[in-house]
């Protein structure tokens, strides 16, 4: 069996090695020809699957090891009779904890500040949960929530205009009665409280990237921090200039949410083979203790401080010119990210209780 993979799937090798010979790849640079005589595809989202890659090929079976899917030809895959599967959560208590960084840099007062959540699916959904468990005011939209489901649930236009901190977790959708595609247009934009806090780490093109720009050099009164962007790898650096947090799509990039994409990819390879999946990425006693800290923002940022990951790309990226040295750029930040640990790796001395609602031990 000939597997093909994404280089940048950690356990790739030790997981599927033993159903087969594995490729590993650049995930940008994954072609047709590759996948002409493979019988698996594994890759993450940064790799277009369509009819064009994979109509003269071999593939039965495509994994990826991500929440989205908005890379993936799914009627296609469906049409052909190859079988597909992804790991939806498999990162989202490391998306979580990006957002609760972001606040606690932009926004330190983000407790006593409302939220509004765009999308409350499994990233958006578990942050609301935290928020709300400590106390946090948010308001959601979600037009595919039942109305009596959320008892936070708003219009659009009320969310924008009343939240001083939006966070946007919406998969990327171009038709049907509730587009994502530009949601977020100069028009809306303009409807924002003026002051806020506009967090995107869901998807890119969530946001008219050109239109934001537009806005912020028209001084507008609205703070930003963006991990995903318009085009990818080839964002404007005229943006990440104007933007307060800026980061190369590495809000998921926790080595307990990478490893859960590819477990959860795994396990459903088993189940196409008709074998038992016995789980290699089991809860470990292992933990660092972070020492004596007088708040959850402390802890928070002890645990992971989003203003590092910022200043990393603003110097890989600084004088570059052209959006070839720019994507090349960006897509090393992503291959060469240091390990990062979520909430509950990390044991917290603290008199704040609120701690382990986070996930902290404590």
């Amino acid at each position: 069996m000939k597997i093909v993979a994404d280089q940048n799937m950690p356990l790739v090798q030790e997981l599927f090695a033993p159903y087969g010979q594995v490729y590993l790849l650049p995930g940008r640079e994954i072609t047709a020809a590759d996948v002409a005589d493979a019988d698996v595809l594994l890759i993450r989202s940064v790799t277009e699957v369509n009819r064009q890659l994979l109509e003269n090929s071999k593939v039965t079976f495509v994994g990826s090891a991500t929440i989205g899917t908005d890379h993936i030809d799914t009627d296609y895959l469906q049409s052909a009779n190859i079988t597909f599967a992804h790991a939806p959560g498999c990162n989202a208590e490391a998306v979580v904890q990006y957002d609760l960084s972001v606040m606690c840099r932009l926004v330190p007062d983000w407790q006593s500040k409302t939220v509004g959540i765009v999308g409350c699916g499994n990233v958006g959904g578990r942050l609301y949960k935290k928020l709300r468990d400590l106390g946090v005011s948010c308001r959601v939209y979600d037009p595919f929530l039942a109305a009596d489901s959320n008892a936070d649930l708003v219009s659009f236009d009320e969310l924008i205009s009343r939240s001083d901190i939006i966070c946007l977790h919406t998969p990327i959708t171009k038709v049907g009665a509730f587009p994502t595609h530009h949601m977020f247009n100069s028009e809306v934009l303009s409807k924002i409280k003026p002051g806020a806090l506009l967090l995107n780490a869901g998807r890119g093109t969530v946001i008219d990237n050109k239109a934001l720009l537009a806005h912020l050099r028209a001084d507008a009164p609205l703070q930003v921090a963006l991990d995903v962007w318009e085009p990818e790898p080839q964002l404007d650096l005229n943006l990440m200039a104007l933007v307060e947090m800026a980061t190369p799509h590495i809000a998921g990039y926790s080595l307990e949410g990478k490893t859960n994409g590819t477990q959860m990819v795994f396990d459903a390879f088993l189940r196409f083979l008709g074998e038992k999946s016995e789980s290699c990425n089991e809860p470990t006693d292992e933990f660092q203790v972070l020492g004596d800290l007088d708040t959850l923002g402390e802890a928070i940022l002890a645990s992971y401080d989003v203003a590092e990951d910022d200043q990393r790309m603003r110097d890989a990226l600084a004088n570059l010119t052209g959006p070839e040295a720019v994507g090349l750029a960006f897509d090393q930040l992503r291959k060469s990210y240091p390990v990062r640990r979520e909430f509950s790796y990390y044991s917290v001395s603290t008199e704040d209780s609120n701690v382990r609602l986070l996930g902290f031990r404590s």
